[in-house]
């Protein structure tokens, strides 16, 4: 019995013993297995890690090459730009010395002249000494005298030199002004001048002309004073010229001589009725002309006043370029740069569009055309952004949106078109206005028309108001008055007509 469990406890021992050696091994062979993983996993790190440091040495090396090209080129520049400067100190030194010598030069010759002077009036001192001696008489009466008996003795003499200067002087100023004809005549075409400030009217016949002209020239006097349209009628066969400045003056002459020769009936009392329906006609064309511009630049929100003084630019001329194509063809450029460059389109368009709105009516009222066209519209509504985008474009208001720079860039870049504008017939038209303007102001004065190129100003009165006597004196007021005041070459013809019409019905 002792046996057996001495045995089984040896068994028991031996059991214990064998199953312990197999944990151990186990354990052995799983700890094994971890460190060769680990191993694997800090190889494959450090070959990462290496791999890195390659790539970064590559980037280091790039950026480095990068640095060392990019400050030869800068290396270059500043000796290019240090080669300029040492060129630009060498002209200025150039420059000094030049200027110092001039300087010098000037300095010797002020110092001579100084000598000159002092020399002639120690002459001019001893000169009189001796005269005031030699005649006995005080300096005063003795240069009195010399002076009486020179002036004397020279009076034929002068009168002869001063009447051959006064003959050379006018043949010279005679082909000065021949030249500048000439050189009017080759820089600029004759259509030019035709096509703004005259305009033509077919006629049936010759025997029309006899009719429109009336008895002792009744019924083109009638038409002249309604229209303020000079109106030629020479040998050109078949054909009337209407001569004005003012557009809408001569396109109301126009339709108004054409319904008369369609009518055929041509007397004072006709005119007159023609004239009315030549001027709703215009107006018609003005509205419609308002309204087309407005809806080509797709703008519809405008009052009406504002489009048809829009209308009214098409009659206008800015240095020989239409007005209103002017503004349009702002308008338009100022919606394509207000959208490139990220701006609303909608108000530069506006501004571009009515930014010479004023000249619409700067003929009648005081003030400039950017005054004028900021108080019209303020007076109509339109927003305060609009009016300021308009206001600088020509750097009369600072500029204080960036619509206010795209409209003034858009207004230059239409003016500016080789062959848009020409300014010697902007001013010639400017000084027929102002010809106008100054017969207005005088009182009594109801109408005044410059014709004939502003050869002539045919001013009308209020007879109540100016008598006959009156009429001579106003005539030579307004003559002196334009001499005073304006520039014109030539002379003007100031024609004041009083005219008193007795009308009465029968019935």
């Amino acid at each position: 019995m002792n046996t057996l469990i001495l045995i089984s406890f040896i068994g028991l021992l031996f059991g214990i013993g064998i199953g312990y050696w197999i944990r151990q091994s186990v354990s052995q062979r799983r700890a094994d297995s971890v460190e060769s993983k680990i191993k694997t996993q800090l190889e494959e790190a450090h070959n990462k890690a290496r791999e890195v440091i390659l790539t970064a040495k590559d980037k280091a090396v790039s950026i480095l090459d990068e640095a060392k090209n990019e400050e030869k080129e800068r290396k270059k520049e500043l000796v290019v730009f240090e080669q300029r400067l040492s060129r630009r100190e060498e002209i200025l030194n150039q420059k000094l010395t030049e200027t110092e010598k001039k300087s010098r030069e000037f300095d010797q010759n002020l110092s001579k002249l100084r000598l000159i002077k002092e020399k002639i009036e120690e002459l001019r001192q001893s000169a009189e000494q001796e005269l005031e001696r030699i005649a006995n008489l005080p300096q005063k009466e003795a240069r009195e005298e010399l002076f009486k008996k020179i002036e004397e003795n020279s009076r034929q003499e002068i009168t002869d030199l001063l009447k051959k200067l006064e003959r050379e002087k006018r043949d010279e100023i005679e082909k000065q002004a021949l030249e500048i004809m000439r050189t009017a005549i080759q820089r600029f075409s004759r259509s030019n001048v035709g096509e703004i400030t005259t305009s033509f009217v077919t006629i049936p016949d010759e025997e029309m002309k006899g009719k429109i002209i009336g008895r002792e020239g009744r019924n083109i006097r009638t038409l002249e004073r309604l229209t303020g349209v000079d109106i030629i009628i020479d040998e050109t066969p078949d054909t009337i010229t209407l001569s004005s400045f003012d557009p809408i003056r001569r396109e109301t002459a126009k339709l108004a001589l054409e319904k008369l020769i369609k009518d055929g009936r041509i007397q004072p009392a006709r005119i007159e009725e023609k004239v009315e329906e030549a001027k709703k006609a215009v107006n018609e064309r003005i509205k419609e002309a308002g309204e087309n511009a407005v809806y080509e630049l797709k703008i519809l929100d405008l009052p009406k006043e504002i489009t048809y003084l829009l209308g009214r630019l098409n009659f206008r001329q800015s240095y020989g370029q239409n007005v209103l194509q002017h503004s349009i063809e702002a308008g338009h450029l100022a919606g394509m740069i207000a959208a490139e460059l990220g701006g609303n389109v909608e108000i530069a368009k506006k501004a571009a569009l009515l930014h010479d709105i004023g000249k619409a009516i700067d003929h009648e009222v005081e003030g400039t055309h950017i005054e004028l066209g900021r108080r019209i519209l303020q007076k109509y509504g339109i927003s305060e952004e609009i009016i300021k985008a308009i206001e600088p474009h020509h750097e009369d208001y600072p500029f204080e949106t960036p619509e206010s720079f795209i409209v003034a860039a858009a207004e230059a870049i239409s003016a500016s078109r080789p062959g848009a504008r020409r300014d010697t017939l902007e001013n010639y038209l400017k000084r027929l206005e102002e010809l106008e303007k100054l017969a207005l102001s005088f009182a009594g004065v109801e109408k005044a028309y410059a014709v004939q190129a502003g050869r002539e100003i045919r001013i009308f009165v209020v007879p109540e108001k100016i008598d006959d006597l009156g009429a001579l004196n106003l005539a030579k007021e307004i003559a002196a008055k334009i001499e005073g005041e304006l520039n014109y070459p030539g002379e003007i013809k100031v024609n004041v007509i009083r005219e008193t019409r007795a009308v009465e019905y029968a019935r």
